[in-house]
C-alpha cells in the first residue's frame, strides 16, 4: 500500500530523539507490509475511520491514520501524555482526513 504521511506529521518526527525516530521508520514498515492487519501492540482501530500507530519508548509517540482510497495516511502524530487520547487530537486527525478526501 503506499503511504502518505501529512507534511506536519513530518516536521514532528524530525523533532524526536533518535531512537525514537529509529522506531518510527520501523513501524511504518510494518504497517506498510501488513496494512490493515497490523494489531496491537503496534496499532489498534480507535473511531470507525482511525487508528493509531503506537511507538513505545522513552518518548510515547501516537500516530492516527486512516485508510483511504487504497492509501495509508498517516494524518496526525504527537507525543503520547495521558492515558486516554485527547478528543483535540482526534479531531484533529479527523479533520485532516476530511480535507483528504475532499482533494
Amino acid at each position: 500500500m503506499e503511504l502518505i504521511i501529512h507534511t506536519e506529521v513530518d516536521a514532528f518526527v524530525a523533532t524526536l530523539e533518535k531512537p525514537t525516530r529509529s522506531k518510527w521508520t520501523r513501524h511504518l514498515l510494518l504497517l506498510e507490509q501488513y496494512g490493515k492487519a497490523l494489531g496491537m501492540p503496534h496499532a489498534r482501530k480507535i473511531t470507525s475511520t482511525l487508528s493509531e500507530l503506537r511507538i513505545r519508548g522513552t518518548q510515547e509517540v501516537r500516530a492516527l491514520y486512516a485508510f483511504e482510497q487504497g492509501r495509508i495516511c498517516i494524518l496526525h502524530a504527537f507525543l503520547k501524555k495521558t492515558q486516554k487520547i485527547p478528543a483535540r487530537e482526534i479531531a484533529t486527525a479527523e479533520k485532516r482526513r476530511q480535507a483528504l478526501t475532499m482533494t
